[in-house]
């Protein structure tokens, strides 16, 4: 299953193809048919010795596979060729939060980025950094991007927040703060990285532009640097071809003026 996510509509959904077939290259919505590209491949052979190895990316850093999900899958559809994939739309401002974490090594040890983006607007609305990567984690990236909205006047309740199978969101800690914001959980079924390839995609280009771009002597070094670029190079300079070429902040102002005045 690859994902591929429309340069025009913003969508992003899932094409079951053979390692063969050629790379898809437009949309799969009829009333769009704009340039795609790709987002998430399948698992990769890796030759080991005599034999191969099949990289399952459905299996934790300790080789585990993911739990069991604690929320409905809120965002799977079902096209017109019987395929499931999923479709990350939003119409307003939280109506769909997607989250996930990833990692850094510093000269101190690991780093870990727990994020939360707005479909909407593709803002990263709240996030969290610490050196240890347990639920709290992702309660405090929650409650950061909640806090953020509500000063800016928006409402939560209501708005889907869509996972992976992470223990961090699986956890009692996370569902209660879901619920305590009135918000509805959403979780993948196939504990992939493509299952959440939107959010992944924001990941790839913070490791391009600041975690890849050198050695970080201390932890302190790397959240400064990477709080800056998501503060004032993604939200405010960087520009988005599925905004119609404006960056979120610009796109949120334009749309929505009164969900971003304390921007």
């Amino acid at each position: 299953i690859y994902e591929y996510e429309c340069q025009k509509c913003g969508r992003v959904f899932e094409v079951r193809q053979s390692f063969s077939d050629e790379p898809l290259k437009t949309c799969n919505d009829e009333n769009c048919n704009g340039k795609v590209k790709k987002l998430f491949s399948p698992p990769a052979i890796i030759f080991k010795g005599s034999g191969f190895h099949v990289n399952d990316y459905g299996r934790g850093s300790n080789g585990k596979k993911p739990g069991p999900p604690v929320h409905d899958d809120l965002c799977a559809v079902i096209d017109r060729h019987g395929v499931t994939r999923h479709e990350f739309i939003a119409n307003s401002p939280n109506e769909l939060w997607l989250s996930d974490i990833t990692e850094h090594w510093t000269g101190e040890g690991k780093l870990y980025v727990c994020a939360i983006k707005d479909v909407y607007s593709n803002r990263i609305v709240g996030y969290s950094i610490d050196s240890r990567m347990k639920s709290s984690l992702a309660v405090a990236a929650l409650n950061n991007a909640v806090a953020r909205r509500r000063i800016e006047g928006g409402d939560v309740a209501g708005c889907v927040v869509h996972t992976d199978r992470g223990s961090q969101f699986r956890s009692r800690k996370f569902v209660h703060a879901i619920n305590r914001h009135s918000m509805v959980g959403s979780m993948g079924r196939v504990g992939a990285a493509g299952d959440n390839a939107a959010m992944e995609s924001f990941f790839a280009l913070l490791q391009k532009n600041v975690l890849n771009r050198r050695a970080w002597a201390t932890r302190e070094e790397l959240r400064i640097a990477i709080v800056t670029w998501i503060e004032r190079t993604y939200h405010r300079r960087r520009r988005q071809a599925s905004l119609g070429r404006l960056t979120p902040v610009e796109y949120e102002l334009i749309m929505n003026p009164a969900v971003i005045k304390a921007a």
